[in-house]
């Protein structure tokens, strides 16, 4: 069953078209800056741009191995997957080893691994590497909580504003994300991933240690989206690292689409399947 039903959805409209009353305070009390809007309804989406990009004067991202130029689709030329640059010397050393294998592997003729083909969450921040290939993200915001959502494979991140982190948040697919406004900035801060998912395009792993901060905004006048983000986990990394990635707003509305339908043995990664009946 989606996350969403098309009554939900409906009414997701007029949430948003009432956001700006919702946060309304009488002139004299109005803070200086409202929260912005991201999506003012969900025909306002943002489709990512490129890879993960360095910010300057931080530890950069895992980038690609200059011996094997990625190529991706729409280039009229036979495309690549991505192969990490090992000599990243951020990397621990159990980590290299690892994706040295899965970069043999890969090498080898072996399809490399994506979340969205095998319909599994992406975690986080690898949720931020996706949203490319015309699949947009949708921002759906309350006063108490943000929706990140992504159509392709019904992909929801929940944001918990203005409350702390539980005291031990319990591992999961996209942990515990609480958030806030500082201006025009929503800053995202998420614990409680557990292990099971990568951290880029790279196929990087990670451990139940990883925490992740995020500010998203919007630029150029509203037509673009900017997110800045710096991963933290000392069982993979000698150093926290940081990384920004673009998002060009586009007019789509958001329709709900299945993922796993009929393709189990499509990829070399099978879509999960449930042991037993939920009811």
């Amino acid at each position: 069953m989606s996350l969403f039903t098309l009554r939900e959805l409906a009414l997701a409209g007029s949430i948003m078209a009432g956001l700006a009353g919702a946060w309304a305070v009488p002139a004299a009390a109005q803070p200086k800056t409202a929260p912005p809007i991201f999506s003012r309804d969900l025909t306002v989406g943002w489709i990512g741009v490129g890879e993960f990009r360095p910010v300057p004067g931080r530890v950069p991202p895992v980038t690609n191995d200059p011996k094997y130029p990625f190529v991706p689709n729409g280039q009229g030329r036979q495309p690549t997957y991505h192969i990490a640059d090992l000599t990243n010397p951020n990397l621990k050393p159990w980590v290299k080893e690892i994706m040295k294998k899965d970069n043999d592997e890969v090498l080898a003729g072996k399809i490399a691994f994506t979340p969205s083909q095998s319909c599994m969450p992406s975690g986080v921040p690898g949720f931020l590497a996706l949203g490319g290939n015309q699949n947009p993200y949708w921002f759906l915001q309350t006063p108490k909580e943000v929706l990140i959502m992504r159509a392709a494979d019904s992909q929801v991140r929940r944001v918990y504003l203005d409350v702390p982190h539980s005291p031990n948040p319990k591992p999961s697919w996209y942990g515990e994300s609480v958030g806030h406004y500082e201006g025009d900035t929503l800053v995202v801060d998420t614990i409680g991933l557990n292990a099971k998912t990568y951290v880029d395009n790279y196929r990087t792993p990670h451990t139940e240690k990883l925490h992740v901060v995020e500010r998203w905004r919007m630029v150029n006048d509203g037509q673009a989206m900017e997110a800045t983000f710096t991963v933290e986990d000392p069982d993979t990394y000698y150093e926290p690292w940081s990384g920004m990635r673009r998002y060009r707003r586009v007019a789509q509305p958001y329709i709900e689409e299945i993922c796993a339908e009929n393709n189990q043995h499509l990829f070399d990664y099978k879509i999960p399947i449930a042991s037993k009946p939920d009811f």
